[in-house]
């Protein structure tokens, strides 16, 4: 079941990777262009997260570099986690698992555009307890759209987490996730909200999650953000959280 279902995202994946075409993926103006989710320019993310779940605190401050390539179509994408954990008093700080990814987008216009995108985290963290003890596969589908004068974003996305290698000691990894966040941008702020539905297919259960996003822009090409957010469903992997982000777009 595990590994049909790994297929079909795999089949969605390239079944949207026709040739793009050149005219659109250059234009000034388009959904994937909202800084907040920019596919165009080069882009590093500083954010800082922090969740409390029952068996303490997990803090990850993850930098993450997105770099265009080719006629701007596809984008690189390169995650560096440092991870801190709180537990029955004991403080412990390390590498999480790395990741890096590839994203495409063969359908862009003024209005709307679709993407797809593959991501791969490895088994890097220096402790058990800051990464899944698995090298994972993530394949995705995008589509976002604008509403009422580019005033409001809607981008949805699904997303399959599939672990192929790894301790053999760790449980498997498959989640499947469907994603929808709306953004209302006014002068130079915007409000988001997320509700992100998520099968966990080893435990047989929800970890969902929700989040409201408050952000501004400081300047034309650097932004901050800051989201909390709560879990729920019957084997939610976390009670509340928080972030914070720093972007910076050249």
């Amino acid at each position: 079941m595990k590994k049909k279902l790994l297929y079909i995202f795999l089949f969605f994946l390239f079944s949207f990777a026709v040739k793009a075409q050149d005219e659109d993926i250059n234009r000034k103006d388009g959904p994937f262009n909202e800084p907040r989710f920019n596919y165009f320019l080069k882009t590093i993310l500083l954010f800082n997260e922090y969740l409390d779940t029952k068996n303490g605190s997990f803090n990850t401050t993850n930098l993450r570099v997105l770099h265009p390539i080719g006629n701007k179509s596809w984008n690189l994408r390169f995650d560096l986690p440092l991870i801190s954990t709180n537990s029955n008093s004991i403080n412990q700080t390390g590498l999480g698992d790395v990741g890096a990814g590839i994203s495409y987008i063969p359908y862009f216009k003024k209005n709307e555009g679709f993407a797809v995108r593959t991501r791969v985290t490895a088994n890097s963290a220096t402790d058990p307890s800051f990464g899944s003890g698995k090298w994972v596969v993530i394949p995705a589908v995008f589509y976002a759209r604008y509403f009422k004068q580019r005033k409001f974003l809607w981008i949805s996305d699904v997303e399959h987490s599939q672990s192929f290698a790894g301790s053999s000691n760790r449980s498997d990894v498959s989640v499947t996730v469907l994603e929808n966040n709306f953004l209302w941008f006014f002068g130079k702020n915007w409000i988001a909200t997320d509700v992100a539905f998520r099968y966990n297919y080893v435990l047989d259960g929800f970890q969902n999650n929700a989040f409201v996003e408050f952000g501004r822009k400081i300047t034309p090409t650097n932004l901050a953000y800051i989201h909390p957010s709560v879990a729920f469903g019957g084997e939610k992997s976390y009670n509340f959280g928080i972030e914070m982000g720093l972007l910076i777009l050249f």
